[in-house]
């Protein structure tokens, strides 16, 4: 793609620089350079990447898109300053595919403009986040309207948001459990809605886009015509939502792969133990260099495989290779992050550089969007059919 070189020169030049700000003062003080640099990805023709030309989006598939959230994902701000961050993408994804004209022009038009940001109101601390049919929020019809009750966590980006889809349940007693829940647009300014706090991430609150909200829904009414799709479709939306989200997800920690790898190099090269003994003569040190080089390699072309896939016969005929990516790239960052911490020694771990901020944000990749588990169990199932055995003999 001709504009990837562009847009990495883009990201080195204009969000390297704001990056320590974000470290030491938060989201908010760098908020007014970035709301300019958004204006000059506009210009530039590189706003929404994901989304069609009708909405001012540049229209790439989802194997060009990845190559662009990689590059992307090497600055904490990218995804951000490019109007396609999780979750404003995966609601605009959403929306652009199963919400009504109305809701199309109400909430999709400024959120893909860039002029109004949004959550996604799913996982609950009451129940397993693994088990997206296990939840206590309910939408109860009057007439026309939802009255939502319920309790919410980890609504990443609640702090400032416009509105939330939330997954509620509105047919308790169907018999199939994957049809029991809807997805429901709130607006934020609704009576009875409250954003709890901000949960605190290793010891990091975090603020608006960069944050994450335990949040509760008490009688907050609706209309009905904010559900999104058919009563019941909640389980099967989100499952479409969540596919593409992978590819999203895993491209840009493969950015942060590639950063944390450059860092690790340039302090590497840089760094004395000694007169003329730079860290990078220790074979081990260089033995860390070379996994996370092959790593990073093998990740990035398993998940454009993936990517591909879904490209040509859709996410549901691609699950066992978005569950294969989920868990393997979501380890090689981890294995990344530790490598380029422990070359830093003491300034690894303080946030003078972006690996610390990394680690707190990202130890969580291997839990949101389904747990490692989960995933494997997905994948070795699939390989076990293959052999006659059914995995459900062994639980």
């Amino acid at each position: 793609m001709h504009d990837l070189e562009a847009i990495h020169t883009f990201v080195c030049e204009h969000l390297y620089p704001l990056e320590p700000r974000l470290l030491q003062e938060g989201f908010a003080a760098v908020l007014p350079q970035l709301d300019a640099l958004r204006n000059a990805v506009q210009s530039s023709g590189w706003w929404a990447p994901h989304l069609p030309p009708a909405y001012g989006g540049m229209g790439l598939a989802l194997s060009e898109f990845a190559r662009v959230s990689e590059v992307l994902g090497r600055s904490p701000l990218g995804h951000f300053t490019f109007n396609c961050a999780a979750p404003d993408i995966g609601n605009m994804e959403l929306l652009s595919a199963h919400g009504s004209a109305q809701q199309q022009e109400q909430w999709l038009r400024p959120l893909a403009a860039g002029a109004i940001r949004s959550c996604f109101a799913m996982t609950e601390p009451e129940h397993a986040g693994s088990n997206p049919v296990w939840m206590s929020t309910t939408a109860r019809r009057e007439g026309d309207e939802y009255v939502i009750d319920g309790h919410k966590w980890f609504t990443t980006a609640a702090d400032g948001a416009a509105f939330a889809v939330v997954m509620a349940v509105t047919d308790a007693e169907n018999p199939k459990a994957h049809r029991r829940a809807s997805q429901i647009i709130v607006p934020l300014d609704t009576p009875g809605f409250t954003r709890v706090r901000n949960i605190a991430l290793m010891g990091e609150r975090g603020s608006g886009w960069l944050s994450h909200s335990e949040v509760r829904f008490a009688g907050c009414r609706v209309p009905v015509s904010n559900r999104i799709g058919a009563e019941g479709a909640g389980f099967a939306l989100a499952q479409e939502r969540l596919g593409p989200g992978r590819i999203h997800h895993c491209m840009r920690w493969i950015g942060i792969c590639e950063r944390a790898l450059d860092l690790l190099c340039r302090y590497a090269v840089g760094r004395q133990l000694a007169p003329g003994r730079p860290i990078a003569s220790q074979q081990v040190v260089q033995h860390w260099i070379a996994d996370s080089r092959a790593d990073i390699d093998a990740a990035r072309l398993l998940v454009l495989d993936a990517a591909a896939k879904i490209d040509s016969v859709g996410a549901a005929a691609a699950r066992v290779e978005i569950s294969t990516i989920k868990f393997f790239v979501a380890n090689v960052l981890q294995r990344t992050l530790d490598r380029a911490i422990q070359v830093h020694g003491g300034l690894g771990v303080t946030d003078d550089t972006l690996l610390a901020f990394w680690w707190r944000h990202e130890r969580a990749a291997r839990i949101y969007d389904g747990a490692d588990e989960v995933h494997k169990d997905v994948v070795a199932r699939h390989v076990l059919r293959g052999y006659g055995f059914d995995t459900r003999q062994s639980s």
